[in-house]
């Protein structure tokens, strides 16, 4: 029988994967770069653009403050990459920073970075999303009135590709990144190159003034020292998914901390010179890029509708040949389609993270449930509909999902290197070897100096961009904080509540049992009933209706007589035709009356075909289990008749479309392929 929704499904994600084959879907570290490091390396797509929207507050004047904010980050990423170098080959087993700070800080530090990195990831996936439609944009104006639903269709998109597979979303997700870092780096060479050969090319924006912002060209002292740590913030936006790599090393093959580490230093280097190089090009060419294009003084026609490019965009046009060159058209594709895919990493960090947190049972225990492409669906789905979600509420608007971010990455960074501190006291306080010992001073003297320079930052994200729309991060992380601590204490006392304290006491059987087999109307699936209930010879047996309307009730009884059934018939009275409540009224009166006696209570159930048959069918049934399941003492069994539109097994399956030409075997009579979530 064909079935739609299943057909889609592998459509979608392709043929589900056996357990064992796990092994196949490790990554090289060809792939494992696009797959885990994306979200770094495209940040250099907006990074600079970020420094450049708060500086401009002041007009022109304190542009000239980039390269010093600039080389900051750059400080920044060295010693953050060379820390989490540590991470790696510390803790293999993947939990990154929730796994160091768990171990050395305690379980409660342990949660404040998993709830900062599970938000961090959400915004990782809402701003690139959002920052490549920016770009896609930048190209075609025209679309700006479908911002939105791109941003949503490429979320769309991205969770279909994942839950295909980790190693197979990295085969469509490397040349893309490839292809990024190509493109940049021959724009920042070819711009290199006419600069240092006296060409002087001018940002399409160069021309234009900047109206400072109000109070923004009287800025001294405290002020223009805020405005500096205000544009550092922002820039420090090319950190983010820095860590996504230590939380994905059992992804890697073998040796899999020696990969992950050189894939970071990877990362790093191409980060880095990737950032410089655009924002050495930004300031040469005089890129101008404001927050509010209506800033710009010189511009022809309504302000509000100039549409501004983004900052690679006017670089690109700047350097490679113009707005309708080939190379222009190039830079913006790979750019748009590397941020829109960078949102990867956080498809990857996320899940691995919650599935990690579902097996401490601080998540519901779905998250560490694989799917049928070995990935763990429930975390991409989740992902995908709260950054979905975002998308939609805040329009796609990078400008106001930027202020939501990157507070939750320090976070982690911050705590995680702290907690290499500890483990590396730890180390050297049971260490003797020399040389041993010498590489764990080594360690710790950088990830000391990570700690501090991360704090630093972290105050400094929080001051400046808290009042602009970080406090609601905050307030995710702490309420995601206290929703996994309740999680946690539900799942200990469950496991409290069932373990076992005396096995001969708990295990004792009842001393009767009582069945019970609930009656409608004298038909094929109430005789099935009666006979499973039969067949687990119960101590007491006997039949159960409710007289909802007296001449059916009466008809009821006739038939029951007329076929000699030998189960009593007992009628429950409903003066007010209620079916539920008589029902569940008299099983827990006899349970009050035979409290050592056990009820087990057998219901005739309809198995249907399509979904509108279940809205016409069982609605009774599904009220009375849900009922008599909080009674103790009560046993609810379902006894299933299949109607003519269910799937049945002695019915032979029909094979998929195309199963002949793969060469795929007949199905078996009566099987069907398992289903997971």
């Amino acid at each position: 029988m064909f079935n739609a929704p299943q057909a889609l499904k592998r459509l979608v994600i392709g043929k589900a994967m056996r357990s064992e084959e796990l092994g196949e879907t490790l990554l090289p570290k060809r792939l494992a770069l696009p797959i885990f490091a994306s979200d770094p390396l495209s940040s250099v797509a907006y990074a600079t653009g970020e420094i450049l929207l708060v500086l401009t507050v002041g007009g022109t004047a304190f542009l000239t403050l980039t390269p010093w904010i600039a080389a900051g980050v750059v400080a920044l990423m060295a010693v953050v990459v060379m820390s989490y170098r540590q991470v790696v080959h510390a803790y293999p087993s993947g939990g990154g920073s929730y796994e160091v700070v768990s171990k050395n800080l305690g379980a409660n530090a342990g949660l404040v970075v998993a709830a900062s990195l599970l938000v961090d990831y959400v915004m990782t996936v809402a701003v690139s999303v959002a920052s490549g439609v920016d770009n896609i944009i930048s190209a075609f104006g025209g679309l700006a009135g479908y911002r939105v639903a791109l941003a949503v269709g490429f979320v769309v998109l991205l969770t279909a590709m994942n839950l295909r597979g980790v190693r197979e979303s990295g085969r469509a997700f490397a040349a893309p990144t490839y292809l990024f870092i190509g493109g940049i780096l021959l724009m920042v060479v070819t711009g290199l190159v006419r600069v240092v050969f006296g060409d002087d090319p001018q940002a399409p924006t160069a021309a234009f003034g900047i109206h400072p912002a109000e109070g923004g060209d009287n800025l001294a002292g405290l002020g223009l020292l805020m405005l500096g740590l205000r544009a550092f913030a922002s820039g420090c936006t090319a950190l983010t998914g820095v860590e996504a790599i230590s939380n994905g090393v059992p992804a890697f093959r073998a040796p899999k901390s020696r990969n992950a580490a050189s894939t970071m230093s990877a990362m790093g280097i191409l980060a880095v010179v990737m950032f410089i190089g655009v924002t050495v090009l930004a300031m040469t060419s005089n890129v101008h890029y404001v927050d509010d294009a209506c800033q710009l003084s010189g511009l022809a026609g309504d302000c509000s509708t100039y549409t501004q490019q983004t900052v690679i965009a006017q670089l690109a046009s700047t350097f490679l040949g113009g707005d309708n060159s080939i190379l222009f058209y190039f830079i913006q594709a790979v750019t748009a389609l590397v941020l829109i895919l960078a949102a990867n990493t956080a498809f990857n960090g996320f899940p691995l993270l919650a599935s990690i947190l579902a097996q401490h049972r601080y998540l519901p225990r779905q998250m560490h449930t694989r799917g049928d492409r070995l990935a763990f669906s429930n975390g991409i789905i989740a992902l995908a509909v709260v950054a979905g979600g975002l998308l939609w509420f805040y329009k796609a608007d990078v400008t106001s999902l930027i202020h939501l971010y990157i507070l939750g990455v320090f976070t982690s960074f911050t705590l995680s290197q702290i907690g290499m501190v500890r483990h590396w006291n730890r180390a050297l306080a049971t260490e003797s070897d020399p040389a041993v010992r010498g590489a764990a001073q080594r360690s710790r003297v950088i990830n000391g100096l990570g700690a501090v320079t991360t704090a630093l930052v972290l105050v400094i994200v929080l001051i400046t961009k808290f009042t602009q729309g970080a406090w609601l991060a905050v307030l995710a992380a702490v309420a995601l904080w206290a929703m996994m601590r309740g999680i946690r204490r539900h799942y200990d006392a469950v496991s409290s509540e069932l373990a076992v304290e005396d096995p001969a006491e708990e295990s004792a059987k009842p001393t009767r049992v009582h069945g019970v087999v609930l009656v409608s109307k004298l038909h094929k699936a109430t005789l099935r009933a009666l006979g499973y209930a039969q067949a687990f010879r119960p101590d007491t047996l006997e039949a159960l209706t409710v007289a909802v309307e007296k001449d059916a009730t009466d008809e009821l009884r006739a038939q029951w007589d007329a076929y000699g059934i030998e189960v009593a018939l007992k009628v429950l009275d409903s003066p007010y035709r209620e079916i539920t409540k008589p029902v569940v009224s008299y099983v827990r009166e006899y349970r009050r009356a035979s409290p050592r006696e056990a009820v087990a209570v057998f219901i005739p159930e309809y198995v249907v075909g399509h979904w509108w048959e279940h809205l016409l069918h069982n609605q009774s049934a599904l009220w009375l289990k849900s009922r008599l399941l909080f009674t103790p003492g009560v046993m609810v069994i379902s006894v299933p008749w299949q109607l003519a539109s269910a799937p049945r097994a002695d019915r032979p399956a029909r094979r998929a479309p195309g199963a002949m030409r793969r060469g795929e075997p007949a199905p078996v009579k009566g099987t069907a392929e398992p289903e997971r979530v």
